[in-house]
């Protein structure tokens, strides 16, 4: 008995020693385990992102003769550049009309117009054919500041140049920028190399910027329309009539001349102008002949007439005002001022006389 006794005590001794060195074991793990927690470094939180920087738009500045806008401030004080360019049927196509931001179409000797362009926005490579200086250039390029490009002028017109401040780049002054086409046979062969002009200006001499100049006005309007106006006509003469439908597809009036499209040489396409504006103006016979024995007419930019602009489809009767420094601005029966679309704007000179067909 002594004997089963003592084995039983031994095996329970045994096990008590089991059951302890599990505990510790046990204990051992769960204090490393305890222990590896604390000091483990806590996990950072995730940064914010960065707050999304919206770049400040750039800072824009409006071209003064076609109400759209660069962000370059230098440049929208160019001089404009004002050419003198011949209309004949020998002239059509010409050259670089639909880049110009203003044109003005006025009566010459023959029953034929020329045209002065007035490019800032767009300078074209070439331009053309160029011909003389009229009377009417007397208004139009002082009023734009313009540095003016022409092949000539009769002894009255030349003097009275001379007497007004004008950027002079006539065939004379700045013969360089000038050529003679193949193509064409002469006078209508004369074209000019226009986008070298202000390095040329700059190289004689004239100055090729002006704080000053006066823009035209655009935007909306508290005018109200006088009526729709899809086409009009001004019957200059038999072979000198000017036709412009509206287009309101492109949002433009399309010109016709000489029984079809009148086309730009450069790029084969119709003329266009985003705005079109009659001017009724004096015109009175000048002193001097034009070679062939035509009088020829000295017109009155300067002053105040009738006036009706054509946007949008619309037809604005109206009055225009302008000095000898400031371009025309057009207001209705109410004072209310008629402001332009931005765009090209051409200008119809036409006398009290001539007939304006508006459909």
């Amino acid at each position: 008995m002594t004997k089963f006794y003592s084995m039983g005590r031994d095996r329970k001794r045994a096990l008590l020693r089991k059951k302890c060195f599990v505990f510790t074991v046990a204990a051992l793990l769960l204090f490393t385990a305890l222990f590896a927690g604390a000091c483990e470094k806590p996990k950072a939180e995730p940064a914010d992102e960065p707050a999304e920087v919206v770049p400040e738009p750039p800072e824009t500045y409006p071209w003064p003769y076609v109400g759209t806008e660069t962000t370059d401030a230098a440049i929208v004080k160019n001089r404009p550049l004002s050419v003198k360019i011949e209309n004949s049927s020998a002239a059509r196509p010409q050259m670089g009309l639909n880049e110009a931001d203003i044109i003005y179409e006025t009566m010459v000797e023959g029953g034929e117009t020329r045209f002065n362009c007035i490019f800032q926005s767009t300078i074209p490579d070439e331009v053309g054919p160029v011909r003389s200086a009229r009377h009417s250039d007397l208004w139009i390029v002082p009023q734009y500041q313009g540095l003016f490009f022409y092949s000539g002028a009769n002894a009255e017109v030349l003097g009275k140049l001379r007497k007004i401040d004008i950027g002079d780049m006539s065939h004379n002054a700045a013969g360089s920028l000038y050529h003679r086409v193949s193509f064409r046979s002469a006078p209508h062969n004369l074209y000019l190399e226009l986008s070298k002009a202000y390095e040329k200006a700059a190289e004689i001499g004239i100055e090729t910027s002006s704080e000053n100049l006066t823009p035209l006005k655009f935007g909306v309007s508290d005018a109200v329309p006088t009526a729709t106006a899809s086409a009009l006509t001004v019957s200059f003469a038999s072979k000198s009539a000017a036709r412009w439908d509206w287009n309101a597809e492109r949002q433009v009036y399309l010109r016709t001349q000489g029984g079809g499209p009148h086309k730009d040489a450069t790029t084969d396409e119709q003329i266009f102008s985003t705005n079109v504006v009659v001017i009724v103006a004096e015109y009175t016979k000048a002193q001097t002949l034009d070679p062939a024995g035509n009088p020829t007419y000295d017109t009155n930019l300067g002053g105040t007439g009738k006036a009706i602009v054509f946007k949008d489809g619309m037809q604005y009767d109206c009055q225009w005002t302008a000095d000898k420094d400031t371009p025309p601005k057009f207001t209705d029966a109410a004072g209310k001022e008629i402001t332009l679309n931005p765009g090209r704007t051409w200008i119809e000179v036409p006398t009290p006389a001539i007939s304006i067909t508006i459909e």
